[in-house]
Formats: C-alpha cells, structure tokens, sequence
C-alpha cells in the first residue's frame, strides 16, 4: 500500500461521514463526499494546500475551470468565491481530501531563509495552481494523520511537519506562488487586504480608488492585478458574494427575495433577481425551490 492509499485510510477515520472536519491542530481539515454533484457548491476557498487521496473535484472560478485527483496537489494562494462539484466519489470509494490552510506570518518567517537574497518575480499570479502531486509532501501529511491518535506528541511535532511541508513547497516548482503569500510587498497579499475588505463590507456600495488605497496600490495597477489573480473584477468578486449570501439566507432563513435583496446591500429587488438569474441560470425562486426539492 502506498502513501496516497494510506493517507486514505486515516482521512477516512477522521471523516465518518460527508463534510469537511476540523482537526485538533488549527488550519488542518479533513473533506469526505461520497456521491457525485451535477450541481455545482458555490463557496469561498481560502489561501491554502489541498492533497486529494482519493476521487476527483472540479473547481470553477470565473471562467477557469481545474479539475484534481490524487495524481495533483492544488494551491490557493487568495480567498475567493469557487463553484465546485466533486466528479468522482462513491459510498465505497468516497472522495478524501486533506487541506491546510496557509499563514501569512508562518510563510513570511520562512520565506527569507529560503530566500536569503529575494524571490524571483511571479509572472503567473492566478489565485488556483494545479500541480504534480509531491510525494514528499504526500508523505508529511500522512505523519501528521499518523499523530493524531497521539494528541500529546501531535501538538509539538505537528507543527514542525506543517513547517517542512511549506519549506517543500517554497522550495519546489510553485515557490513563487508560495512565497508570495508571505511577502507583504507581493501583489497577491495587496489584493488579499483587499479582499478581506470586500467580505467585512459586501453589502456597501464598492469604491475601487478606496480599495486600492487599502490595497497601497494605484487603481488601474490594482484592477490589474486584482482581476489577474481573482479572474474577475472588484465588483464582479463583490457581486458574487452578495448573491451566494443571498441564496445561503433564502435557504437557511426562508426570507423572501425582496428581504434577501436588501440584506446584502441592494436597493432594487428587481436588479437583485436579474443578477441572480445571471449567475445561477435560474430566477431566485425556482432556484430555491429546485435546491429544496432536490434536498
């Protein structure tokens, strides 16, 4: 049994049932989908490693569209809305996946010995990069699943693990995208502020010449680079968070279109279903009452 087939096992152990499961040591999760969605799950991945062990997801994010297996390991290097559909998943051969999420501070503080001397510059800056899995890095994440029947030991030695797993990754052919999270001067953490602005304050009316101020960039460099790592533009990433917030309240809450509308900061109801239509190909309500009824 190989390391993929092994690492399989224990994410199965920690995931008795589909959804997506913290463990003990923060930014680790374990993801367990044992069918197949036509319908595609609109969410907000964050900057983070993603190794699937077993089955296969497809991510769509603006018009890009990646799909992965356990032959790939996926990076995210920004927090953006996707919409994604696990393709390949049984209840006996359910898809598994291991994820951790990135630290700005923890990258930064390995980037300069890595880096003594500067990285290179990052002419690819798309916010998803999809790779030849590590087996190396494959390998580190199963020790660390190995650990956590053994909380004691995992608390120490954990973190060291997450340590070479990010020096493996900073070394390794996608470094560039890596160290870029960690460096503040980087247009991927400038249009990450930015973006962390976006979500606190979605429902306000979006000025681009204060977000590339937060940003500490000039506006047309900002919509630049914005649009270069996210695939889409200050008000259509703004857009996209009011109207997944807008389906997640008409599901969960059972409001109307018109109360729905306004609590995420739009003035007309009949803009907001035009939008909504737009983007998901159905008005607001056959949209709900499709999602309810294939519940």
């Amino acid at each position: 049994m190989n390391d993929t087939e092994q690492l399989a096992q224990f994410l199965r152990q920690y995931a008795p049932h589909d959804g997506a499961f913290e463990l003990p040591v923060p930014g680790l999760k374990v993801h367990r989908y044992s069918r197949v969605n036509v319908e595609p799950v609109l969410t907000m991945s964050q900057a983070g490693l993603c190794l699937v062990a077993q089955g296969a997801k497809r991510v769509m994010l603006g018009e890009q569209i990646y799909q992965y297996d356990p032959s790939n390991m996926v990076l995210y290097s920004a927090t953006i809305p996707v919409a994604a559909n696990i393709v390949k998943a049984t209840q006996t051969e359910p898809y598994l996946a291991f994820t951790l999420d990135f630290e700005q501070q923890k990258i930064s503080e390995l980037l300069f010995k890595i880096y003594p001397n500067g990285f290179p510059r990052l002419h690819d800056v798309k916010a998803i990069k999809v790779g030849d899995t590590s087996q190396s890095i494959i390998n580190a994440a199963l020790r660390i699943m190995q650990l956590m029947a053994t909380p004691d030991d995992a608390e120490f030695i954990v973190p060291l693990i997450i340590d070479e797993i990010l020096i493996r990754l900073l070394r390794g052919p996608y470094g560039q995208n890596v160290a870029h999270i960690g460096a503040a001067d980087s247009s991927v953490n400038k249009v990450m502020k930015s973006i962390a602005w976006i979500q606190a304050h979605y429902v306000e009316a979006l000025k681009v010449d204060e977000l590339s101020n937060i940003a500490g960039m000039s506006p047309s460099a900002f919509h630049h680079h914005f649009k270069a790592i996210t695939s889409m533009s200050p008000l259509q990433f703004q857009k996209t968070l009011r109207l997944q917030e807008a389906r997640h309240l008409m599901m969960s809450q059972m409001i109307d279109v018109g109360m729905a509308s306004a609590q995420v900061g739009y003035a007309s109801p009949s803009q907001f279903s035009r939008e909504y239509t737009r983007h998901f190909g159905l008005s607001p309500r056959h949209d709900i009452n499709r999602l309810k009824n294939a519940d």
